[in-house]
């Protein structure tokens, strides 16, 4: 079925002629009649599939009647990342080019001035993230009350973020009389309770399996140890034809010692995470996408919806956490009918996780080894929960389960012996008076005081976790001496 046949207009029609797309994905061809016809969507499909489109051609069209007023945008698109609402308004700029449509992106890391100032023009089109919409909401400069078409797009991203709360919040200031359109890569029951409490009457619009990676995507898994993991990654960059490539770590500040290393071996690498600066997240991935970096070291915050052109590789120098993420990652490759490649580089510990993406694809990962490296064998046994009463810090005595320790009843806090398995903040606290937390913080470098890592900041350091165990019924001395009588008050 061709375009033409879906009841888009002429001008619409001619725009994406322009871009060179004679036949549309299956997820347009079921969306944009309905999205015609007001309908409210629920929609699911795999990442690159071209969900983007199968919401901004049809608001082209329906948008292109009106006039949009004064802080009162006419629809509103609601977007998890920075990087995906620039994409979203890039959509619009190139199928919208032979209309007259407004548009405003709202997001984070840019002027407050320029944004209002588009507000206060009238925008027909508002795309946004969470965070910024509400600050600019509160500082009353949009009213929402003439929102005709509400688009909340990779919804499951935006419950792995925690932006739901903002979201209901938004969806409380719209009107009821609108059209909504709920698209998400995956349909976990979260994300269903979300799209019934949203939606009315929705039509479901489901292409592929959930949470399937794409089709054209050649998938291989290496199992190195964990000091040979950047060796392993330059290896195959030299000996692989990378034309362009996203590496995935789990972590910022993993990403910023990858890319300092692939740096250091005279690697073209940029790099791309969270808490970069809107303006260098925009320089970088321009310039990735000009073909000016071919390397781009990256977290998850390029996972989701990132549209490279000819993207040849992807790899996970770290196994994602959520197995769901492995599918939105390798899905930056593979798509537009291309093919690609994308590499997983784990270690014996993260078996499990590898487990979980096998059974979300419902397939083997095929196995690959390198020449140079001793090939590592996953750990079936890693991550599994040790028993109880085995681990050094248990503290009990087999023959006395059940029995209370000594002193029990008197203590508000947990045993002795439970004690170093609770929350850094709260060991050696409960049940304890307020002159031993004084006591406590005073306590000289030499017994601890500045040698000790902090209980604050331990789940951000590398040293071992070390049990804090308080005073317990062995008070010291001095702590059980009377008070001295006031003689001021005597007299």
């Amino acid at each position: 079925m061709p375009f033409k046949e879906l009841g888009l207009g002429p001008e619409v029609l001619r725009a994406v002629e322009d871009v060179g797309y004679t036949q549309p994905t299956p997820i347009q061809q079921q969306a944009i009649p309905l999205v015609l016809q007001g309908r409210d969507i629920l929609g699911c499909a795999q990442t690159g599939t071209g969900k983007t489109a199968s919401f901004t051609l049809p608001m082209i069209d329906i948008l292109a009647s009106g006039r949009a007023r004064a802080r009162m945008p006419r629809s509103l698109i609601l977007e998890p990342t920075r990087e995906l609402a620039a994409q979203v308004s890039e959509n619009f700029e190139t199928y919208g080019k032979y209309h007259k449509l407004t548009m405003a992106l709202l997001i984070g890391g840019e002027s407050f001035g320029d944004q209002v100032k588009k507000l206060d023009r009238g925008v027909d089109v508002l795309i946004a993230t969470p965070g910024r919409m509400i600050d600019l909401f509160e500082r009353g400069n949009i009213l929402l009350s003439d929102i005709k078409v509400f688009v909340i797009d990779e919804a499951d991203r935006m419950l792995d973020m925690g932006f739901i709360p903002d979201i209901e919040r938004i969806v409380s200031l719209l009107p009821r009389l609108r059209q909504t359109l709920f698209f998400s890569a995956t349909m976990p029951p979260e994300i269903r309770r979300l799209a019934d409490a949203f939606l009315v009457n929705p039509k479901e619009v489901t292409v592929s399996p959930p949470a399937s990676p794409a089709t054209l995507v050649s998938q291989a898994l290496l199992v190195a140890a964990n000091e040979d993991k950047r060796r392993v990654l330059r290896q195959l960059l030299r000996h692989e034809d990378v034309k362009n490539a996203l590496i995935f770590c789990n972590r910022k500040r993993d990403v910023a010692v990858l890319h300092k290393s692939l740096e250091r071996h005279g690697f073209n690498v940029g790099a791309l995470h969270g808490d970069m600066p809107q303006n260098r997240r925009t320089e970088t991935l321009d310039a990735f996408k000009d073909g000016r970096i071919a390397l781009l070291v990256c977290s998850d915050v390029a996972a989701r919806g990132l549209d490279i052109q000819g993207l040849s590789h992807v790899f996970n120098f770290d196994v994602p956490i959520n197995p769901e993420d492995y599918v939105h990652r390798i899905g930056r490759t593979g798509r537009a009918g291309r093919t690609g490649l994308a590499y997983t580089i784990a270690t014996p510990e993260e078996t499990r996780q590898i487990g979980a993406i096998t059974r979300l694809i419902k397939r083997e990962i095929p196995r690959i080894t390198l020449d140079n490296f001793a090939a590592a064998e996953l750990d079936e046994d890693a991550g599994k929960p040790r028993r109880a009463g085995r681990g050094r810090d248990s503290g009990k005595d087999p023959s006395r389960e059940g029995s209370k320790p000594r002193g029990a009843e008197r203590r508000s806090g947990p045993a002795a012996g439970e004690r170093g398995r609770e929350d850094a903040g709260e060991r050696g606290r409960r049940g304890q008076p307020e002159r031993v937390d004084r006591v406590l913080a005073a306590e000289p470098a030499g017994r601890g005081g500045r040698d000790r890592p902090s209980r604050r900041n331990r789940d951000d350091s590398d040293e071992p976790d070390v049990p804090v165990v308080g005073f317990g019924d062995d008070l010291p001395a001095f702590l059980r001496m009377p008070a001295r009588p006031n003689r001021i008050t005597e007299a």
